[in-house]
């Protein structure tokens, strides 16, 4: 059996089942971003990589948004645990024919979305490649309880902040060779994770939480494995793109990084926050207008 045929998560699953944790860490693979104990504090760390070709196109995008884009897909990863992110490490790999003024550009990205949340890249590694590869972890620290994917329970509701859908709709655009609507095409160039809006879910009382990067009915669907609850959606209450096909695209579009989190019943929610549905006893799945939808979201290894 090749990877391919196995998919992305069941590889995810298979590889971290040989892994051992040792007693220093607090919540491993599995969730936003592992937890690390660290004398003093937890420590909150993920990574993510960025592939030219896979992930971004330099025809596509300018340097300085897939600077903006690689930080801020680890960010989102940080902020969803709850944890406020501290720095960034930065794996660079690239041709040696690149122009510096690109890289200069690429490290401003970086920089400039890390000082939305106060964090640094503090440090990395570079070295020669065939093409660009972006290698980010981010860390971050937690200041309270952790607002992992199996904290929601039956009763709670389902609520988004962000976007959803936008980057998918600018990627099909980019796709037909297609530069407007602008508003659409900069949304797949450079996300905008609504971090300060997420950073106060858990003081509003959120019992679980996730950045939706891969569709939302897929990462619901995380929550739903890791709680063993149902999540039902209202399709009518989803925020969509302004396109004909807004409801497919926010319902398995990724990359907007807009955050996903389920709450108690009756919290009184800020206008950022949209009740999309509830969370209820049942099978582990999640559902659109009371019926399965799918295929849910992006998987690397899924085959044509």
């Amino acid at each position: 059996m090749t990877i391919g045929e196995l998919g992305e998560f069941r590889l995810i699953a298979r590889i971290t089942a040989r892994l051992g944790q040792g007693p220093g860490v607090e919540l491993g693979p599995g969730d936003d971003a592992a937890i690390v104990r660290v004398p003093g504090g937890r420590v909150v760390a993920t990574t993510d990589l960025l592939i030219e070709g896979r992930h971004f196109r330099r025809d596509w995008s300018p340097p300085y948004d897939i600077g903006r884009k690689a930080a801020a897909q680890n960010i989102a990863d940080v902020v969803a645990m709850g944890a406020r992110p501290t720095a960034l490490l930065l794996g660079f790999g690239a041709p040696a024919g690149t122009e510096l003024d690109w890289v200069d550009a690429l490290c401003d990205g970086l920089r400039d979305e890390c000082a939305q949340v106060g964090a640094s890249v503090a440090g990395g590694d570079v070295v020669r490649g065939e093409s660009v590869l972006l290698a980010v972890t981010a860390l971050g620290v937690l200041d309270g309880p952790a607002l992992t994917r199996s904290g929601a329970r039956p009763g709670d509701v389902v609520a988004v902040a962000g976007r959803l859908g936008y980057a998918a709709a600018g990627l099909e655009l980019l796709s037909r060779g297609l530069r407007e609507p602008a508003d659409l095409v900069d949304a797949h160039r450079r996300p905008r994770p609504p971090y300060a809006t997420a950073l106060r879910a858990r003081d509003l009382g959120a019992t679980a939480m996730l950045d939706v990067s891969d569709g939302l009915v897929q990462d619901l669907g995380h929550i739903a494995d890791s709680a063993g609850v149902r999540i039902e959606i209202d399709g009518s209450a989803v925020p969509v793109p302004p396109v004909p096909d807004g409801l497919r695209l926010a319902l398995t579009g990724g990359d907007d990084h807009a955050f996903a989190a389920t709450f108690p019943p009756r919290t009184a929610l800020p206008g950022e926050w949209r009740t999309i549905g509830r969370v209820v006893e049942g099978p582990a799945e999640v559902v659109v207008d009371g019926r399965t939808y799918g295929p849910g979201g992006w998987d690397h290894f899924r085959l044509p």
